[in-house]
C-alpha cells in the first residue's frame, strides 16, 4: 500500500481525480479477473520461490486500491461549499468498508469457495468505476461558500 501511495501522490497532482479512479478500479478489475481465471500452474520464480501469477495479481490490485481514497474524497467533496467539512467527517466514517466487504467475502468463500469470492471485488470495483465516469457528476455548483 505504502509503495502505491508513493508511485501515486505525484501522478495524483497532474491527472484528475476521475482518471484517476477511473483508470485504477479498471486495473484492478482487470487483474482481480485475470487471477480469477489464471490456471494454479502458471508460476514464476523468483530467486528460490515460486509463486502463482495469480497470488501477484491479487497482490497487485492493491497498490491500485491504495491510490483510491484520495480520489474517491475529492470526488466526494467536490461542489459542497459551505457543507465540505461537515461532509468530510461523515466520509471519514464511510472507510468502514475497508473492514465490512472482507467480512462478507470470506462468507462468500464459506459457501461458493474462494476463487469465487472475488466477484464480490469485482462488483466493488465496477461501483467505482461507475462512480468515477458518472456517478461523480457534480450537481452542487450553485451551493454558496460562505
Amino acid at each position: 500500500m505504502l509503495i502505491g501511495r508513493l508511485i501515486g501522490t505525484p501522478i495524483s497532482g497532474k491527472v484528475s481525480s476521475k482518471a484517476m479512479l477511473a483508470f485504477a478500479s479498471s486495473l484492478a478489475a482487470v487483474m482481480i479477473i485475470v487471477a480469477m481465471f489464471i490456471p494454479e500452474s502458471v508460476q514464476i520464480t523468483l530467486s528460490q520461490y515460486t509463486i502463482p501469477v495469480s497470488l501477484m495479481l491479487i497482490t497487485l490490485s492493491g497498490l491500485c486500491a491504495s491510490v483510491m481514497w484520495g480520489s474517491i474524497f475529492n470526488l466526494s467533496a467536490e461542489g459542497l461549499g459551505k457543507y465540505t467539512a461537515q461532509a468530510s467527517g461523515i466520509f471519514m466514517t464511510l472507510v468502514c468498508g475497508g473492514g465490512i466487504i472482507p467480512l462478507f467475502q470470506g462468507w462468500i468463500a464459506e459457501r461458493v469457495g474462494s476463487i469465487n469470492s472475488y466477484w464480490l471485488i469485482v462488483g466493488c470495483l465496477s461501483f467505482l468505476i461507475y462512480y468515477a465516469l458518472v456517478g461523480s457528476k457534480n450537481v452542487n455548483k450553485d451551493i454558496p461558500t460562505e
